[in-house]
């Protein structure tokens, strides 16, 4: 967690801490318990490439939202098959569990692709490196992460498609 601090204080962000309940770490639990909108969190979570194997991406898309993995995270990771990573593989590439990853003081070589919704939150609640600690901070510090990448698309919202309707 340590890492997480540094990254931020080096990059100059505007943040604040939360500390929560590592059992309620998961991001619908954390919203419900603590009374934020699953439209201000962002859920990072790490991408494992299968052809070519061995690459990873990291993911941030609001709760609110659905990775588009089989095409706008495939394509910007330019790779031609993927999957969500394990627990085990995100643990081995970022150093955190499940329910507490973030895109700060994660190694340099893991790509970090921000979906734009994020961008357009004025605070986004993200993982704070373990499972007991949340950060709140002002989305256009990703715009300055030499190793993320603003992607538009990279995520839908939830719900039923116009199709449906």
């Amino acid at each position: 967690m340590n890492e997480v601090i540094a990254h931020l204080t080096a990059l100059g962000a505007d943040y604040e801490t939360i500390d929560c309940d590592p059992g309620l770490a998961d991001t619908a639990d954390f919203c419900a318990a603590y009374g934020f909108g699953l439209e201000e969190s962002a859920n990072a979570i790490l991408i494992a490439s299968k052809r070519p194997p061995g690459q990873f991406g990291l993911c941030l898309a609001l709760a609110s939202t659905r990775l588009d993995v089989n095409r706008a995270v495939r394509d910007a990771m330019a790779v031609k098959k993927l999957s969500f990573a394990s627990a085990q593989q995100t643990i081995e590439a970022t150093g955190m569990m499940i329910g507490g990853v973030t895109p700060f003081g994660i190694s340099a070589d893991v790509p970090v692709y921000v979906d734009e919704a994020v961008m357009k939150v004025q605070r986004v609640i993200v993982g704070g490196g373990s499972r007991s600690l949340k950060l709140r901070v002002d989305p256009e510090v990703f715009g300055r992460m030499p190793n993320a990448h603003i992607v538009a698309g990279l995520a839908a919202p939830i719900g039923p498609s116009a199709d449906s309707i």
